[in-house]
């Protein structure tokens, strides 16, 4: 007597287009929010001042981001790709963004001392022109203003689509088939 053994895979139709869009730019998000927080890191140390908790905290979620996104493009790639890990690990970076993306806003926009105000009165109002040191010194703080609201861009996008991938995902597993 011959057994017959048929092996049932589940198949997860993925939105591949939606899915890969959001894939490039979570990863860009989590690269450029690294850079930028690793250099205001470096920025702070070179000026012997404190660190303050954010910049390592942002430099440790985009890490985890770009390793979260290299781990689904390795599922993708051998087939693999489980919906309830993309649910996992979008909600662990969905509140790790948001929590960075909170305190973000709080330095830029807060009330007392926030950078955008500074950022306004120092830089902005403040142009300087020509070869001299005091040209370099205005560069170097419009830089440090600008990747400040880069960086509050890319976690409020990064939020929202680790947001999205949930929702996306939860559709998947919903809607998966058995062969």
């Amino acid at each position: 007597m011959a057994v017959i053994r048929r092996e049932s895979r589940r198949h997860y139709r993925w939105p591949e287009i939606q899915f890969h869009l959001l894939i490039i730019v979570v990863l860009s998000g989590s690269a450029t929010c690294l850079g930028i927080f690793a250099w205001f890191m470096s920025v702070q140390a070179q000026m012997d001042l404190g660190t303050p908790w954010l910049f390592p905290y942002m430099v440790v979620t985009g890490g985890l981001g770009v390793f979260f996104v290299l781990l689904v493009i390795l599922l993708i790639s051998r087939g693999f790709l489980l919906p309830g890990i993309v649910i996992i690990g979008s909600f662990i970076l969905f509140v790790l963004w948001l929590t960075g993306l909170i305190e973000t806003s709080l330095l830029l926009y807060g009330v007392t001392g926030n950078v955008n105000d500074n950022c306004q009165i120092y830089v902005v109002d403040n142009v300087s022109r020509g070869n001299t040191i005091d040209t370099l010194a205005w560069l170097t703080q419009s830089t440090i203003c600008n990747c400040w609201k880069t960086a509050f861009a890319f976690e409020l996008v990064n939020t929202v689509f680790y947001f999205w991938m949930m929702v996306m995902s939860w559709q998947v597993h919903r809607d998966f088939r058995v062969d």
